[in-house]
C-alpha cells in the first residue's frame, strides 16, 4: 500500500516532536526545503501542514514560517456513555416518564428558548445485575407532529434520542460533572440510605449552528461510575 506524501510529511515531523528531536518554539524546516526532500509540491506541503496545525503540534507565524508548539497539558479528551463507563455497564432500563412540559426560567435559559415553548421530558432508571445506578433525565425540544416512541427512547442514548431530528455526526456536546448530595426523591430511586454523593454528568447537545438541541442531566451513584479522561 502507498503511503500519500502529505502523511509521510505528517508522520516524518511528528516522530521528530515526540521523539524530542523537535521541541516547542523550535522552527520547522521552510516549505520550500520540505518540497525538496520529498519530492512535493508546495500544495502536498501544505495539506501536511494543515493537519499537523490541525492537530495542535506545529503554529504559523505569517512571513516567518511554522514553528512547534508548546502542547497544552490541561486538555483532556473524556469518554462519556451514559450507558457504559470503566468500571460499571447498564444491563437494563426502566422508562419512569416521558411528558411535554412548559419549562421554568431556569431550563428555557439553558435551551436558549421561551418558556411558553414545550420541551418533552424522559425520566429514565439504569440498572446494573437488578440494582439501580443511575438516575436519567432528558429535556428535548418539542416539535410539532414529532413522534415519542417509548420503546426507542427507553434503550437510546442521549445522541441517539435525536438521530432522527439531527445527524449525529452533526451534533456538538459539552459536559459539565460535579459532585452533589441526592435528594430524597434521587436516594428513594437508587435506594440509598445514607450520603453517598452523585457524580452528576450534565450533557447538553448543539446544532451544527449551534443552537441547543438538548439537555440531559445523570445523577449517577459515585459508587458504580468512573470517567477516563486521556491527554495527547
Amino acid at each position: 500500500m502507498v503511503i500519500p506524501v502529505y502523511t509521510q510529511i505528517v508522520e516524518s515531523i511528528r516522530e521528530k516532536i515526540d521523539s524530542g528531536t523537535l521541541k516547542p518554539g523550535d522552527a520547522i524546516e521552510s516549505e520550500n526545503s520540505l518540497c525538496r526532500e520529498f519530492g512535493a509540491s508546495r500544495m502536498t506541503i501544505r495539506k501536511g501542514l494543515a493537519i499537523l496545525a490541525r492537530d495542535g503540534y506545529i503554529y504559523s507565524i505569517p512571513g516567518k514560517g511554522n514553528f512547534v508548539k508548546k502542547p497544552d497539558l490541561t486538555k483532556y479528551t473524556v469518554y462519556y456513555d451514559e450507558m457504559s463507563n470503566s468500571i460499571n455497564s447498564v444491563d437494563k432500563t426502566r422508562l419512569l416518564e416521558v411528558n411535554i412540559i412548559m419549562p421554568d426560567e431556569k431550563l428555557a435559559d439553558s435551551l436558549q428558548i421561551s418558556i411558553r415553548k414545550n420541551v418533552i421530558v424522559i425520566k429514565r432508571i439504569f440498572y446494573t445485575d437488578g440494582d439501580p445506578v443511575a438516575y436519567d433525565v432528558k429535556y428535548l425540544l418539542y416539535h410539532r407532529g414529532m413522534p415519542i416512541v417509548e420503546k426507542e427512547i427507553q434503550h437510546a442514548t442521549f445522541s441517539e434520542m435525536l438521530s432522527k431530528a439531527t445527524p449525529i455526526f452533526a451534533l456538538k456536546k459539552e459536559l459539565v460533572i460535579y459532585a452533589q448530595i441526592p435528594n430524597e426523591e434521587i436516594k428513594h430511586r437508587l435506594n440509598i440510605y445514607n450520603e453517598l454523593p452523585l457524580l452528576v454528568v450534565e450533557q447538553k447537545l448543539f446544532s451544527k449552528e449551534n443552537k441547543p438541541m438538548g439537555l440531559g442531566i445523570t445523577y449517577f451513584r459515585g459508587d458504580y461510575i468512573k470517567l477516563l479522561g486521556t491527554s495527547h
